[in-house]
């Protein structure tokens, strides 16, 4: 059975939901997120992607964010390597990613 939350971000102008979570019983958890990813959110996501079970398969889907800046690409870029699937990358963020790879080799 699907299960799914939010996490929202208080910001002075409005409140904006971060991170959505949908698990589907197929052994994948879907990360979704959605927005302006900043660096106050790397440590709540790379809590909720290390309290996942050994073994399961994780995606974050990137469709809806719409800004990560270069900490965030750094996190996106190990949570890849260590073998989270990354989801409707936007050109700008792939390319990014490539980027930082090559540089490293």
């Amino acid at each position: 059975m699907p299960a799914s939350a939010a996490l929202v971000t208080t910001s002075p102008r409005k409140r904006l939901v971060v991170l959505k979570i949908q698990k589907s019983g197929n052994g994948v958890t879907v990360i979704a997120l959605i927005g302006r990813m900043e660096k106050e959110h790397i440590l709540e996501l790379d809590n909720l992607l290390k309290a996942e079970p050994a073994g399961r398969r994780i995606v974050l889907d990137l469709k809806n964010l719409t800004l990560a800046g270069q900490s965030e690409i750094d996190f996106l870029t190990q949570c890849e390597g260590s073998g989270v699937t990354l989801l409707n990358c936007a050109p700008y963020i792939r390319e990014w990613i490539t980027k930082q790879r090559s540089e490293k080799q």
